[in-house]
């Protein structure tokens, strides 16, 4: 079958806008109640959810979550949000009530931090319909106890460690599905790609970043008013 270019479409005020790499477009994706989702943007910054091309948005912040900022991110967005719902410092039935309440509100799943104990999982598993994520960053975790547990997806964050995590996942777990931190390259998405991901984490720069560049822009324009 011939293969056609893909359309875009921009207006001229939404052509502004934060894009992930295009080369996150070579994983699998992963097919969460008939939505395929390859990219994630990782943030809570509302005016970067809108004007960003993520396939979802993974908002985990390093605090005790809120409903009310869950709430916001998820009316704001356009695209699945999976919410972060502690697991660290955050525990026990807190943790629960948090991602009930996310359910609720039409989150598509929620995120486990990495200390989140196996029993918070096997409960969470038992009380939410929605994919429970726990972050995995070390190749020593007990991942086998993980996915018995309830975790129905990894997202591993092992910086400069984190191709090699997700080769070591998947040579003994084949099928799981793996989210992975891309890193700041090309280079390092693709060897986070060919390690085994299937959906890669992309960290935006931040709004004050993003002004510099346009209010650098604007000071080399000369205008006539």
């Amino acid at each position: 079958m011939e293969k056609y270019n893909i359309p875009e479409i921009d207006g001229n005020l939404r052509k502004h806008m934060v894009r992930v790499p295009q080369v996150i477009e070579q994983v699998s994706g992963i097919r969460i109640f008939g939505k395929l989702i390859k990219s994630l943007v990782f943030t809570t910054d509302v005016a970067i959810i809108r004007n960003c091309n993520a396939n979802a948005v993974i908002a985990v912040y390093p605090f005790t979550p809120q409903p009310i900022i869950t709430h916001s991110i998820i009316n704001c967005s356009d695209v699945p949000v999976f919410c972060g719902v502690g697991g660290g410092t955050t525990t026990g039935k807190r943790v629960t009530n948090l991602a009930e309440d996310a359910e609720f509100q039409g989150a598509m799943g929620v995120g486990g931090n990495a200390p989140t104990p196996n029993e918070t999982l096997e409960y969470l598993s038992r009380k939410i319909d929605i994919p429970i994520v726990i972050t995995v960053v070390s190749e020593k975790t007990d991942i086998e106890k993980r996915l018995e547990s309830g975790a129905s997806i990894l997202n591993v964050s092992g910086a400069s460690n984190t191709a090699k995590i997700v080769s070591d996942i998947r040579k003994d777990f084949p099928d799981v599905p793996i989210i992975a931190t891309g890193g700041p390259t090309q280079e390092s998405i693709l060897r986070t790609i060919d390690a085994g991901a299937n959906a890669i984490t992309f960290t935006p720069p931040s709004s004050g970043e993003i002004f510099k560049m346009m209010m650098n822009n604007y000071r080399g324009e000369k205008y006539i008013i």
